[in-house]
């Protein structure tokens, strides 16, 4: 092989090692090297790891064979052989043969792919009409063959590392979350058990105003600690898909109203501004709904303590959106994909009391509904949570 094929060659993997798309790599591979070795159909078989039968990864016809069936074309049973020899395999057409139809003189050879040093799959190349493969042609689709393997080899260790980061991540957030709701647990526990104790002493006379105080901390302090525990019930019911929702006919507007009446009793100097178009229920289910508005009041609350909240609702196509904004303090884009994972956190919020269920159960209901949520924000400028519910024309 001269210098100047080696310089080819050398520049076409480097391009081929740059492709990040494996299947883009692919195609880069077989284009360029199809100047020195022609070839009309090309095919990659691999070993499905749990049945042991073999999928077309990857199949591209190049040439004369594009209307071809699949038998005659792509070489599934050449491929087999392959694997079960774990050689190189061809099948030509038998000497002096002939035929008006070229596809029907299907010259076809298979080399093992093997993919972490393990015989996974075959790559098949096929020829119509000749000429036979040459000891040339033979060493250049090898060679294919190698990058073949390089490339899924590649592709599996990208899809393992993907998975391990995200497994990783996971875990961190269930440790981070076994942190936070321990210390979420033991604040209210805390306070119910410290004034319950004070109640109960007998060297000590409480007056009734100190008392009604009292009781009114541990009724609260309870209420915390069941919201806590219903909502870590509910975030394992839906991962499970065992959570029942009842639907009816709901409409969204009233529904908004409800909820903002009830968040003004516990809140009432929070300012909320409503800018609803008039729009035909949904089929929903409202107390689920319900708590999906209360969730983003409650996000609001915590985030934006300050800023006025602005709900609108408008049509959108089929759908009906919901828009939830305020005007705080924004959230670095770089956390936005992450808010409505189970566990998940704003890092560096540590200040702000929570257990990173409480978006990750409002996407659970509205994709339930058939919906969507998510978040837009700008740093400095606020915040604004997005849900579309399909509008149903019968109702």
């Amino acid at each position: 092989m001269d210098t100047h094929t080696l310089s080819l060659l050398n520049d076409l993997f480097q391009e081929v090692q740059q492709k990040q798309d494996w299947k883009a790599g692919l195609d880069t591979l077989f284009i360029s090297m199809r100047g020195s070795f022609v070839f009309d159909n090309v095919a990659i078989y691999l070993e499905d790891p749990l049945t042991k039968g073999l999928d077309v990864a990857y199949a591209r016809a190049m040439g004369r064979g594009k209307n071809a069936e699949a038998d005659a074309a792509w070489g599934e049973s050449l491929a087999n052989e392959v694997i079960s020899t774990g050689n190189i395999v061809m099948k030509e057409p038998q000497s002096g043969s002939t035929h008006p139809n070229r596809l029907a003189l299907a010259h076809l050879i298979g080399f093992p792919l093997y993919i972490g040093a393990r015989l996974s799959g075959a790559l098949v190349v096929i020829r119509f009409g000749g000429p036979e493969y040459s000891k040339l042609h033979i060493q250049i689709a090898s060679l294919q063959a190698f990058w073949v393997a390089a490339l899924i080899e590649r592709r599996d260790l990208q899809e393992a590392r993907s998975e391990l980061d995200s497994v990783q991540r996971q875990m961190r957030l269930q440790d981070d979350f076994v942190s936070t709701i321990s210390h979420e647990l033991r604040t209210p526990l805390g306070f119910i058990k410290g004034y319950s104790t004070s109640l109960l002493r007998q060297d000590t006379t409480w007056d009734e105003e100190t008392t009604h105080e009292f009781l009114n901390i541990i009724d609260e302090e309870a209420d915390r600690l069941t919201r806590l525990i219903e909502d870590m019930l509910e975030s394992a019911r839906l991962q499970s898909k065992t959570l029942q929702f009842k639907f009816s006919p709901v409409r969204i507007d009233a529904l908004l109203r409800d909820v903002a009446t009830r968040i003004n009793t516990h809140h009432p100097e929070l300012k909320i501004t409503f800018d609803l178009e008039p729009l035909p229920p949904i089929h929903g289910d409202g107390m689920r709904l319900s708590q999906v508005f209360d969730n983003l009041f409650s996000n609001a609350i915590k985030y934006a303590p300050t800023s006025e909240i602005v709900i609108s609702m408008s049509a959108s196509g089929d759908y009906l959106r919901v828009t939830f904004a305020d005007k705080g303090e924004g959230i670095p884009g770089d956390y936005l994909p992450f808010l409505f994972e189970r566990f998940y956190r704003v890092p560096g919020e540590r200040t702000v009391t929570g257990t990173g269920l409480g978006l990750y159960i409002c996407k659970q209901i509205v994709m339930a509904h058939h919906g969507n949520i998510w978040v837009e924000s700008v740093l400095g400028e606020g915040t604004t949570f997005i849900i579309e519910l399909p509008i149903d024309p019968t109702l």
